[in-house]
């Protein structure tokens, strides 16, 4: 070897020596962790705040929530129907839902409010007007036979005159004289009970005849208040209405007039337990004793 070749040969090597020193003083020295880049990842803002969530719509106001409480006003509650509403308030369906711009009627919402007196009627002047008897009074017997007359001369008894029948009075606004008549012909088989019977219970067979208690006008005519099976309801004014549940045949429909003691149905069974007519008296909605009403038998 030749002086030139030993001059490159202890350069690489001490180039090589050197390397390996640095080296092995790289392998000396602690892998580090990249602790500082997690901690500052967990203190970021970014990764510890929640995603913010949308922001919910107010819920909608239902229809007449503002007079809610207010006297003339109901409230609907699970299982109403505006059928239902107007035989407790008194009203006709139909101008409840004129009243309250009601463009479903078969849809009303729980919680939601409606108009149940008349525009422009002041309610507490209504529903303050008490019920009154007055009306409720026993009619004389017909007068009888004149006697014979005295010293024994037999004289003819005039015969009794049979009044002719008085025409029914003309219904007023939120008048109480109604001339009223027996809605039927069978015994009574449960009194009224405000608590349980809200009318009277009449006996009878299918196919009885059932009558208007009073003149008035049909307000519905059908089978969709449970509880009543095929029902009528008449409206005498603006007091007064008469429910007759359990029919087996309906004999009117909604807006007819109808007149005191005229036929308006068949007795029958209908959500019933057996062949029975339930009638009711309401006055402004609440249910009244038929029996104080209606003249003696």
């Amino acid at each position: 070897m030749n002086k030139n070749e030993l001059v490159m040969n202890t350069g690489w090597m001490s180039v090589l020596a050197l390397a390996g020193a640095l080296l092995a003083g790289c392998s000396n020295t602690p892998n580090r962790a990249p602790v500082e880049d997690r901690v500052a990842a967990q203190k970021s803002p970014t990764v510890a705040v929640a995603p913010v969530p949308a922001v919910v719509e107010a819920a909608k106001p239902l229809p007449g929530a503002e007079n809610s409480g207010k006297p003339g006003y109901y409230t609907v509650k699970t299982g109403d129907t505006l059928i239902r509403i107007g035989l407790e308030n008194g009203q006709n369906w139909k101008d409840l839902v004129k009243w309250n711009a009601i463009e479903n009627p078969n849809i009303i919402e729980v919680g939601q409010v409606l108009r149940v007196v008349p525009p422009g009627v002041d309610p507490n002047a209504a529903s303050s007007k008490p019920i009154t008897t007055a009306k409720v009074e026993t009619k004389p017997l017909e007068p009888k036979p004149a006697a014979s007359a005295a010293s024994g001369a037999a004289s003819t008894p005039a015969p009794a005159a049979t009044p002719a029948p008085a025409p029914p009075p003309v219904a007023r606004e939120g008048d109480d004289d109604v001339n009223w008549a027996w809605p039927a012909a069978g015994p009574v088989i449960a009194p009224f009970d405000e608590g349980k019977v809200k009318g009277l219970v009449f006996a009878g067979k299918a196919g009885d005849p059932v009558l208007a208690a009073a003149d008035g006008r049909v307000v519905y005519a059908g089978s969709g208040l449970r509880g009543y099976g095929n029902l009528v309801i008449l409206k005498h004014n603006n007091t007064y209405l008469t429910a007759y549940a359990h029919n087996q045949t309906l004999l009117v429909k909604e807006d007819q007039s109808v007149r005191r003691g005229q036929k308006i149905a068949e007795m029958g069974s209908t959500d019933a337990d057996g062949v029975k007519l339930h009638f009711e008296i309401r006055r402004q909605g609440k249910p009244v004793d038929p029996a104080r009403l209606l003249p003696p038998r």
